[in-house]
């Protein structure tokens, strides 16, 4: 015979629910305090230039206009649109990205995998350059990059991002490959793979997480920057993005709607690829958390 379980009470039940609901009600309180910067974003951006008024911020607009994305797009009288910048934002981060990814991969490939003497030293002085403020190296900055006749241009821009990357997409990927089994390494040495052809064949391969942690990090750090942008990029016809916007403003009135919407454009890079990566950068830290 089957025993028969007894149904919780009712006050039991709504003991053990409450808990759970207080926990998600204080969770969507914060989701919501959050968001509030991106809801006005957003409704501002909406509006046209007669609604956009401080003290009624809040309000949705009284019907869809989208001539301020047009505006911050194309340009108006009296400023230049952003387009040209967000193209050249593309043409900046998308090589720095690879190009940081890697080097950094290749390096913690050889500082994990590779021991050598003066490697754990070697790290730590790569890790220092995590700690350097960018406005501490400006000037010697300007002064290289004029020496080697890439001041002013998108390569410059492109080295020296690729450059300020390597400690952080070193550290990732140095503890990411601490996790793979170094039996791998000396399996492939017994058949006869060289430090290249390890690489290539074997640890690559595995470094897909690794990969997506790296790119979406240096990817969402090289589009937001604005002090490199401005400081090497003074031709108007390279400035990146974030310099667009920053004189997105008009000559005599400052349209509010316009630089929401040139703002609104100038995030959807960066929050499409936490939208639809998301998932994958948190799966790639946690693939690298377990040694370092």
């Amino acid at each position: 015979m089957i025993a028969k379980t007894r149904p919780w009470p009712k006050r039991l039940k709504l003991k053990v629910r409450w808990p759970r609901l207080l926990i998600y009600a204080v969770l969507i309180a914060f989701a919501a305090f959050y968001l509030m910067p991106v809801y006005v974003l957003v409704i501002t951006g909406l509006k046209s230039f007669a609604e956009v008024n401080l003290y009624r911020m809040w309000d949705p607009p009284l019907g869809l206009h989208l001539d301020s994305f047009k505006k911050a797009w194309f340009g108006g009288f009296g400023f230049e649109g952003i387009s040209s910048n967000f193209f050249n934002s593309v043409y900046l981060t998308l090589p720095a990205t690879i190009l940081s990814a890697m080097l950094g991969s290749i390096n913690g490939y050889v500082l994990s995998k590779w021991k050598f003497r003066g490697a754990d030293t070697l790290f730590t002085v790569l890790l220092f350059g995590m700690f350097i403020p960018y406005q501490s190296i400006l000037i010697p900055l300007v002064q290289v990059l004029y020496k080697m006749k890439l001041y002013g241009t998108i390569p410059g821009l492109i080295f020296v991002h690729v450059v300020y990357g390597i400690p952080i997409c070193t550290l990732i990927f140095r503890n990411y490959y601490a996790t793979v089994p170094t039996e791998l390494i000396e399996a492939a040495k017994i058949d006869g793979a060289n430090i290249f052809s390890i690489y290539r064949y074997v640890l690559f391969p595995l470094s897909i997480p690794g990969f997506v942690v790296v790119m979406i990090w240096q990817f969402t750090s090289i589009w937001n920057d604005f002090l490199f942008a401005v400081t090497i990029a003074q031709n108007p016809k390279i400035q990146p993005i974030t310099v667009g916007l920053n004189n997105l403003a008009g000559s005599y009135i400052v349209e509010w709607n316009v630089q929401m919407a040139g703002a609104l454009i100038a995030a959807l890079p960066t929050l499409l690829v936490y939208i639809f990566l998301g998932r994958f950068f948190m799966r790639g830290l946690m693939a690298g958390s377990l040694k370092g």
